[in-house]
């Protein structure tokens, strides 16, 4: 098989890469640059944006199946940006796949697509879509995933899947921003309640990845379908915030504020931050306040089910081997 990873250079990426080459398949990535790790491990690489469509179908072009990894993340940022990478990006994969006739089509999309600012406990994938988002990301995700599913027919079979919150060794999004803020002393607990929250290890997301690609074939029990991905064993968001930090050899938080005021912090510092066009991040949004005071973790019945998932890493250890890591870094 040879397949295409958009995004192949990127956390989540290159470990569905490894994945692959490990067994044996030919892998394309596209990403925006070149790579030389992917360069030493037999990678072809093709470079471009995600929203020039050009450039996407020479990548799709000779390739057996799509893994569309590639998304702009964050909760900050133009709508702009956020939209050609998430909406056009995605909408270019699905014109090159049916172009090229790619029949096979894996889309990483996210459990926030659904977040409405309320709890979410053992929710399963029948929970709709919010009204309104808080943040680019979700909105354009969303939009995403629905473009995947709708996309699902007689010639191309597409399957959607919602990892959340994934961390482990090499991370260059969540562990970094919380051990940077934890070593700045800039963490607070929003609110007392232990809200629970599930996380995946990023070993178990690639595989995940990998489960569902081998069962989609068009009209199989996987085609056209959304799956939530997780490690099945929630634990409150501040205790997965302190065993990072003690991996990193930083102490855990110690100060709280109330999810109101974080709320209205975060409020405020988006229309300050609007208005002088500033770039960085703000320290607090609307959709972060939200995220850390409430609860998040999913029914992961239906992966079970229809493609066998099951996490083989539990927390516990990819704590130790993210401590490893960081050790050596």
């Amino acid at each position: 098989m040879k397949a295409l990873v958009t995004g192949g250079g990127g956390f989540l990426g290159k470990a569905v890469v490894r994945l692959l080459l490990a067994r044996g398949d030919q892998v394309r990535s596209f990403s925006r640059n070149t790579y030389p790790i992917l360069a030493e491990i037999g990678v072809e690489q093709h470079s471009g944006e995600i929203d020039d469509a050009a450039a996407v179908h020479r990548a799709v072009e000779g390739c057996d199946i799509v893994f569309h990894v590639a998304a702009k993340a964050g909760v900050w940022g133009p709508f702009e940006e956020f939209y050609r990478a998430n909406v056009l990006g995605t909408r270019n994969v699905i014109e090159a796949c049916r172009r090229h006739g790619i029949r096979r089509l894996v889309h990483t999309s996210s459990p926030s697509v659904v977040f409405d600012g309320t709890d979410m406990e053992g929710v399963d994938e029948s929970v709709p879509y919010p009204e309104h988002f808080e943040a680019f990301y979700p909105q354009t995700k969303a939009e995403a995933e629905q473009l995947v599913l709708q996309a699902n027919d007689d010639t191309l079979a597409t399957v959607a899947l919602r990892p959340h919150l994934i961390w482990g060794p090499e991370d260059n999004h969540l562990v970094p921003r919380i051990l940077e803020q934890g070593a700045r002393g800039a963490l607070r607990r929003i609110g007392t309640r232990e809200c629970l929250v599930d996380t995946i290890y990023i070993d178990n997301a690639a595989t995940a990845h990998l489960q569902a690609a081998d069962l989609l074939e068009i009209g199989s029990v996987v085609a056209g379908k959304v799956y939530f991905l997780s490690q099945g064993e929630p634990l409150p968001v501040w205790e997965v915030v302190n065993r990072i930090l003690d991996a990193g050899g930083l102490p855990p938080v110690s100060r709280t504020i109330s999810p109101g005021l974080a709320y209205a912090a975060g409020a405020v510092l988006e229309k300050i931050y609007a208005l002088l066009h500033l770039k960085s991040e703000p320290r607090m949004t609307r959709f972060v306040a939200r995220e850390l005071s409430t609860v998040h973790w999913f029914d992961l019945g239906a992966a079970r089910r229809d493609f066998g998932y099951e996490p083989q890493v539990s927390f516990d250890e990819g704590i130790d081997r993210l401590r490893v890591w960081l050790e050596k870094c």
